[in-house]
């Protein structure tokens, strides 16, 4: 969480009505995001310094972190998030 995390380059995000799909086209791998807080996460880690920075730049509540940790090592996992700032 006090690290900095980013969207892969070869990642792209597609806002649906249910939230949003990722697909890499390294891997070919596809993710669905059905929170909304997820995807504002996820579209905030490149412009701070860390995960709790962004997630508190997007509003979500600090007792919902864990949460949102677990989701964020699941795409961290996957190569659709890679360690470091895109700033």
């Amino acid at each position: 969480m006090d690290r900095a995390w980013r969207l892969h380059p070869q990642v792209s995000v597609r806002p649906e009505s249910f939230g949003a799909l990722l697909y890499h086209f390294g891997t070919r791998r596809l993710s669905f995001l059905k929170e909304p807080g997820l995807l504002a996460l996820v579209e905030a880690l490149a412009t701070h310094e860390s995960v709790r920075a962004a997630a508190v730049a997007v509003g979500l509540p600090a007792a919902d972190l864990g949460r949102y940790q677990g989701a964020l090592a699941t795409l961290a996992a996957s190569q659709m998030l890679v360690e470091g700032s895109g700033r």
